[in-house]
């Protein structure tokens, strides 16, 4: 059953004078809340009271018109109407119809089209004057009444017409700061003048004078000068907030005299973090038959992240010189929260053409929500090794290798349980007896750092057995003889007379030199004999029967030991020269204009300045002159390394206006302290004494010793 033409024409007409009659009745109310709360308030809470109630009146409407449809036209038609005859249902289009129903209904559109329908409610035009002379009412008592600004600027008007000539106060002050719109932090509004916030936030201000000056200006301590505008009562100015500074309110070219100036503090946007999820180190081994590589970040930002990342992939194939790069950018789609966003992706391998042999190097950059100028930040490295055929069969064996072959990476560990067993068994053993298994345990740490050793270039002293066929490395060395072994084996060939080899085999050895037997990197180097000065603090206290603080000497040891067997290769990013184009019209031309010695880039080491030093000496003292240019020029150079170089700032400007404020002085010196360089060690000079020190001292050298 649909509806037919005529209803939906009655059901529209109703509708909309239903609608005229709320719009008439709602808008006098919404100009009279609005012109009162503005008044009482500020514009922003009266638009949103007056949204407020727009929503609503207009949700009424909408329950009020859903109730006139094609039914409530038919109701209405048959009671407003008696030459409907109670037939309006007709009128709605049946699927079928007696020929007696067709007669009605045809007789029934005659008769409306004769006198047409009116179902819209008349207008109320007495409540609506009653309602618009209600609103004009109030809002005008609204308005008579005087609200706080206008008590405010009464009394200070007030204030100025008692206040006889005189300097200008800031009588009242007012500053905002509107952070960038992709922060989505709220505004800031203070009555101080001093304020921190985002970096880049829009700055307000808004300053009224006990009287009027003639001009007025904010001077930065950064060298800027902000005027001030007028407008009205007030004066106004505004500015972007890019970095932390000072400032002072001039006026009429002199500052106005306050205690301390006003801060304003910039928190930089910190860049993004990015945390590896998966895999969990950055060198992962695959097998040539590894298909996936599953790929986890979580990055994470102060105020949001863009989900667009990009997913650097560099796959490097070949060795030796012969090596070939192909870089690829793959997008990636955060999921999670703006602030915490997680990727993640698998990476089809055979798809990447990897073959045995060949690196993978990935790295995710995100960017920041910053704007207009994103921070963007990579990940660390991560690699995917694939390995040839040989070196998964080789690993296959890693274990039965490591029983025989690596004895000099385990031992350390057996030492260490050896000393805790020993130290739990303190109380049951006798004194001589825990002596002499802690005297064994330091033979055999003894022996370790003798094999250690050798990696270094070191003597061998007291050089240990080779193992045995059951893999015994660590036996009883305590009955051996632990002399200094070097027998080298005679030379089949003749000496000749001054050969280098020869002289060196006769009255040197090569192997002293520790640059010259070991193939470690300098690095590695660096963290075994790290690991042998522990070892040696651990035999040091195992032989003296003191196991307990032998312990975290070999527990260090073990971990240097971790560190070299852990030694592997790194990827670095191939990154080519970037040099400054070449300018062909000038090749072979032999003109050198404009073409300066290159600076030298090793710069003289400079000493610490003493100004500063010498500032915070007399600083103490009872009386100080006044701030000269080469205190400033110090303070200023040393401001960066404060922790809180606003403050120096502030203390520094306070001084230069109150010169003989004490507690000025006191507080400059504490914010100096910290700046100064801490002084050599050395021994104190005596001081020379004085005329009666001198008599005194010649009086006891002549003094009769009994």
């Amino acid at each position: 059953m649909t509806q037919a033409p005529l209803l939906a024409h009655l059901r529209n007409a109703a509708r909309l004078r239903i609608s005229l009659i709320g719009v008439a009745f709602a808008l006098p109310w919404c100009i009279a809340l609005w012109l009162s709360l503005r008044h009482a308030h500020s514009i922003q809470f009266a638009s949103g009271a007056v949204s407020a109630f727009v929503v609503f009146a207009a949700a009424a409407l909408f329950f009020k018109l859903r109730n006139i449809t094609t039914r409530w036209c038919v109701h209405q038609l048959n009671q407003t109407r008696k030459d409907v005859e109670d037939s309006a249902d007709l009128l709605l289009q049946h699927p079928s119809l007696t020929s007696l129903q067709t007669l009605q209904r045809e007789r029934l559109i005659q008769r409306l089209s004769k006198v047409p329908a009116d179902l819209r409610p008349h207008w109320p035009l007495r409540k609506l004057i009653i309602g618009l002379c209600l609103a004009a009412l109030s809002t005008s008592i609204v308005l008579y009444w005087p609200n706080k600004a206008t008590l405010v600027d009464l009394q200070a008007q007030h204030a100025i017409a008692i206040t006889p000539a005189g300097p200008i106060t800031l009588l009242r002050s007012s500053l905002s700061a509107h952070p960038p719109a992709y922060t989505h932090l709220p505004n800031i509004q203070s009555d101080a003048l001093s304020i921190k916030t985002v970096q880049a936030s829009q700055l307000y201000w808004q300053l009224h004078f006990s009287r009027q000056p003639k001009q007025a200006a904010l001077k930065l301590f950064d060298g800027r000068r902000l005027p001030l505008q007028r407008k009205g009562e007030a004066w106004i100015a505004s500015m972007p907030l890019m970095a932390s500074t000072l400032y002072r309110i001039e006026i009429d070219g002199a500052l106005l005299n306050t205690e301390k100036p006003w801060r304003l503090e910039a928190s930089a946007d910190q860049a993004p973090q990015i945390k590896v999820i998966q895999p969990e180190h950055s060198l992962t081994s695959a097998s040539p038959t590894q298909q996936r590589w599953a790929l986890a970040f979580e990055a994470s930002d102060d105020f949001g992240l863009s989900r667009q990342a990009t997913l650097h992939i560099t796959h490097a194939q070949g060795s030796g010189e012969n090596i070939q790069f192909q870089t690829r950018t793959l997008p990636l789609q955060g999921q999670g929260d703006l602030k915490r966003l997680r990727f993640t992706h698998t990476l089809n391998l055979p798809a990447l053409g990897l073959q045995p042999g060949d690196d993978l190097i990935v790295q995710l950059e995100v960017e920041d929500n910053r704007r207009p100028q994103p921070q963007r930040v990579r990940s660390s490295s991560l690699i995917l090794r694939v390995q040839t055929q040989q070196q998964a069969e080789a690993a296959g064996i890693e274990g039965a290798v490591k029983r025989v072959l690596p004895a000099y990476f385990r031992s350390q560990r057996q030492i260490i349980l050896d000393a805790e067993a020993l130290q739990k068994e303190k109380p049951k053993l006798a004194e001589h007896k825990f002596i002499e298994r802690s005297d064994s345990i330091g033979v055999d740490q003894r022996i370790l750092r003798l094999r250690y050793g050798q990696f270094l270039g070191e003597e061998a002293s007291g050089a240990p057995k080779l193992p045995t066929a059951d893999g015994d490395t660590d036996g009883d060395h305590e009955g051996e003889d632990h002399s200094d072994a070097h027998d080298h084996a005679q030379p089949s060939e003749p000496t000749v007379f001054g050969q280098e080899s020869n002289l060196l085999e006769s009255y040197g050895h090569t192997h002293d030199n520790a640059e010259a037997t070991t193939l470690l990197d300098p690095e590695t180097r660096a963290t075994l004999k790290k690991a042998l000065d522990q070892m040696w603090q651990s035999e040091l206290h195992l032989r003296q029967g003191k196991p307990d603080q032998a312990l975290p000497f070999a527990y260090k040891a073990l971990g240097f030991i971790k560190q070299v067997q852990q030694a592997s290769r790194i990827y670095l990013a191939r990154v080519g020269p970037e040099l400054p184009p070449i300018d062909e019209t000038r090749r072979l031309t032999g003109k050198r204009d404009g073409l300066t010695s290159r600076p030298d880039m090793l710069q003289p080491a400079t000493s610490a300045n003493p100004s500063l030093a010498l500032l915070w000496q007399r600083l103490g003292e009872t009386t100080l002159s006044p701030l000269n240019a080469a205190d400033l020029k110090a303070l200023h150079e040393a401001a960066p390394r404060a922790e809180d170089p606003l403050a120096l700032q502030a203390a520094i400007d306070v001084l230069q206006h109150q010169n003989n404020c004490l507690s000025c002085r006191s507080e400059l010196r504490r914010l100096i302290w910290p700046l100064l360089s801490t002084p050599p060690a050395s021994v104190t000079r005596r001081p020379t004494p004085s005329a009666q020190g001198l008599r005194y001292l010649d009086a006891l050298q002549r003094e009769k010793t009994p």
